[in-house]
């Protein structure tokens, strides 16, 4: 259940537990979230500025644990408790405190959100929910559990919402242009029928800092992180590319407008010219938002 990220925007599958093979996912979302690396640290130092010395952090969400050892980085006085459903990722976490020398102040709790929180040995002084709170289906009882969880003067951080992902120009050249608009509908549909089909689905409008005061937190800050990786795209970039537009390709529904979908088909094959693992134009630019909020003293 993680934010590798969402790395997670485009992983929104990963907590249909019985059909996923997380031992052989680890690699691709590890590779993913360090590409976001830059955006997290950013996101981090901003964290700061009003988490001072916090004695625990919990990733809910963490999966591979890339973000939850930056945190443990960034705050050296700090407890991280990496947070997850899948035990395949959280062995993965396990491995990379220890070659980062955190082990010993970095442990892991594996189990499904909110839950699973009731497991931890004392209250957090910051909790971190990466763009895994859309995938629970009650996200206003969620919140309340995880509010439960914070120490007095504790901080939630949810990242949530942001723009829509773009990795070539509006005219690649090649069919009609404006294809990753027409694609961004598409994804959209997608979601909200994730979102409607999750256990115990409850609809809300996506106003977060409302629903972190009606979990009886004090909104605080909203800042959005940019992730810009300009052309031409590093091979790990390129992948990360690849592999989203992969990703939707297998869940584009019959009917989609045939010529989108020739183009998206040559975009991913590797022996076109004009494709994705061959164009000079290709980049990453992404909008993460951030919003804290504080429980009262």
């Amino acid at each position: 259940m993680a934010h590798d990220h969402d790395h997670d925007r485009h992983e929104h599958d990963r907590h249909d537990h019985t059909h996923l093979d997380w031992a052989a996912m680890a690699p691709r979302l590890e590779s993913q979230a360090e590409l976001f690396a830059s955006l997290y640290e950013r996101a981090m130092g901003w964290l700061a500025h009003e988490v001072t010395e916090p004695g625990l952090i919990v990733d809910a969400g963490s999966g591979p644990g890339v973000v939850s050892c930056l945190f443990a980085e960034t705050f050296p006085g700090a407890r991280i408790v990496a947070v997850d459903g899948s035990e395949p990722l959280l062995e993965r976490a396990r491995a990379r405190a220890e070659r980062l020398g955190v082990a010993d102040r970095f442990s892991t709790i594996a189990g499904e959100l909110p839950e699973v929180l009731g497991e931890l040995d004392y209250p957090a002084d910051l909790l971190w929910a990466s763009r895994s709170l859309h995938h629970l289906g009650d996200q206003r009882a969620a919140l309340a559990a995880f509010a439960a969880r914070l120490a007095p003067g504790g901080t939630l951080a949810l990242m949530e919402g942001g723009l829509p992902a773009r990795y070539l120009p509006r005219d690649i050249g090649i069919g009609r242009p404006g294809l990753q608009a027409r694609l961004d509908a598409l994804e959209a549909e997608w979601f909200t029928r994730m979102r409607t089909e999750l256990p115990g689905y409850v609809a809300e409008t996506e106003d977060w800092p409302a629903l972190l005061a009606s979990a009886g937190l004090k909104p605080a800050r909203t800042h959005t992180f940019l992730l810009d990786l300009p052309a031409p795209a590093s091979e790990r970039a390129r992948e990360y590319v690849v592999g989203s537009l992969s990703h939707l390709r297998e869940r584009i529904p019959e009917g989609f407008d045939a010529d989108d979908l020739a183009t998206l088909d040559r975009l991913l094959d590797p022996d076109d010219e004009a494709s994705l693992h061959r164009r000079a134009d290709v980049f990453v630019l992404e909008a993460h938002t951030v919003h804290t909020a504080v429980r009262a003293v």
